[in-house]
């Protein structure tokens, strides 16, 4: 279960004070209206405000936006805009909390979005929570017609090119995009594929300037992120913290050998180490933070989590359809005490060969855990190698959907 409500980290931003969802009147009451009309300046203040994406590859947004409208000056074909609330990624909740919170704040960043590239076509796409948005558009008088779109479950349906492939009509699978997305997405026009939060923020730039969205974060990462915490002592919370806070003043650390930084694609990292990292979009990921006590296995729940992650492959490229499942089969090996034979070895040389050979970046993320893994819990592998594991507690800290295949 889920709690609707932030812990109190920074001044907030984006979510509604007290876990209560904003309808519209509440949301202009709160935000005050936002103006339309002008594309050029919105364009400005979102490069003069440093906003990155928040859909995990922390990519500048104003860059992406820039893209985009090139390629639909070059084309003369009017581009197409998508709010992306998929959140495929399991142990993350900040987007569908965003949506459930504050939908009108990422509905007015999604049209300020559309009227800086000049997109006639704008599309929401999300796995779950669809008529709650249906109902939240119904109360608006938008520029643009927007349009819901219910995402098949998938650890990859959220990413860039299979979103535009299903909403072109096809299966929502990556594809190796030539030319990218930017150039031609859905129906074969430009682009501009965004992550719900990043909307929200150009939402709030757009209305107080970028002076004051970088009055939070550093001069170098400005601004502020929401979080999705784990610890086994406490139900799942959604927070909302400035980029440069230390992870161990979000999460608590006190008793945990390692935390989980980015989510399933993410990294491990030593908890001593892990209180003292900045919080940064370099890392961030799909902002999962979780921390794993010190009576768990460390590596018994990587292998859960490669296991999943080589089911959930788009099975399209040598690296996603024979490199993860040996991983994840070898790592399986690592999590059983008792003899290791070359899987370890193994492992480290199948990451090489796989990585940066996909058609999408499933590989690149799924071995970013496993060399993560391989480092920090290399205590613990060496126990399991002499026939013991440490843990004292069998039960998984990290959710993973019910397997297929």
């Amino acid at each position: 279960m889920t709690m609707l409500f932030a812990d109190v980290h920074m001044s907030p931003r984006l979510l509604a004070p007290g876990g209560t969802p904003a309808d519209l009147p509440t949301h202009e009451q709160r935000y005050g209206p936002v103006s339309y009309g002008d594309p050029a300046t919105v364009l400005r203040t979102l490069a003069a405000s440093g906003l990155t994406g928040r859909g995990g590859a922390g990519f500048p947004a104003h860059r992406k936006f820039a893209a985009v409208a090139d390629a639909a000056r070059r084309t003369g074909r009017a581009p197409v805009v998508v709010a992306n609330g998929a959140e495929s990624e399991p142990a993350s909740l900040k987007d569908r909390t965003l949506l459930r919170l504050s939908p009108h704040l990422v509905l007015d960043g999604l049209q300020l979005a559309a009227e800086a590239i000049g997109a006639e076509e704008a599309y929401l796409a999300v796995e779950d929570g669809a008529s709650y948005l249906e109902s939240a558009l119904a109360q608006r008088r938008d520029p643009l017609r927007v349009q819901v779109v219910r995402l098949p479950a998938g650890f990859l349906s959220g990413q860039a090119s299979a979103l535009v492939q299903y909403l072109s009509g096809g299966p929502a699978r990556p594809t190796h995009p030539v030319p990218p997305v930017r150039e031609r997405g859905v129906g074969r026009a430009p682009t501009l594929v965004q992550n719900v939060e990043t909307l929200a923020h150009l939402a709030l730039v757009v209305r107080y300037g970028a002076d004051w969205f970088r009055s939070a974060g550093t001069p170098a990462e400005p601004g502020s992120a929401l979080c999705t915490l784990h610890t086994a002592s406490r139900e799942v919370r959604v927070v909302e913290a400035p980029f440069g806070m230390p992870v161990g003043r979000l999460l608590p650390l006190d008793g945990a050998s390692a935390a989980l930084v980015g989510g399933y694609h993410g990294t491990w990292i030593p908890a001593a180490e892990a209180a003292r990292v900045p919080l940064s979009p370099a890392y961030l990921g799909a902002g999962v933070l979780a921390a794993l006590p010190a009576d768990r296995c460390g590596v018994t729940e990587t292998a859960r989590i490669l296991r999943y992650l080589a089911l959930q492959s788009a099975g399209r490229c040598g690296p996603c359809l024979n490199g993860l499942p040996r991983i994840a089969a070898a790592f399986q090996t690592l999590a059983g005490p008792g003899p290791q034979g070359h899987a370890r070895s193994d492992i480290s040389r199948w990451a090489g060969l796989v990585e940066g050979r996909g058609a999408c970046h499933h590989p690149d993320g799924t071995t970013r855990l496993v060399r993560s893994a391989l480092t920090t819990f290399a205590t613990e592998l060496d126990a399991h190698a002499n026939g013991h594991c440490t843990a004292t507690d069998r039960t998984p800290l990290l959710p993973v959907p019910t397997e297929k295949g």
